[in-house]
């Protein structure tokens, strides 16, 4: 499984790492360490935010639904157009 996992370099910069981890087994299938691979995904997510705020300070309404057709995205357009929040469109699961 995969996760994001925060890493502070050597010269004290913050980078975040997206790791997925599999034990490593010996021959009787005893877990002997972790075989790990980490991708650097800073400025993936820093474009994601950017792209978030662009989407949310845009003067058109924009919203966003998934593959079972609840909203998951909701600007602040949207908001005032139609009246209901970014929280009261979101589905909680």
């Amino acid at each position: 499984e995969n996760f994001v996992f925060p890493l502070i370099t050597k010269g004290g910069a913050r980078i975040e790492m997206l790791l997925n981890a599999t034990p490593r087994r010996d021959e009787q299938e005893n877990i002997i360490g972790v075989i790990g691979i980490g991708q650097d995904i800073t400025s993936r997510l820093a474009q994601e935010k950017e792209f978030t705020k662009l989407i949310d300070s845009a003067n058109a309404p924009i919203f966003g639904v998934d593959t079972q057709g609840f909203v998951n995205v909701w600007n602040q357009c949207a908001m005032q157009l139609v009246g209901y929040s970014t929280e009261e469109v979101y589905v909680k699961c």
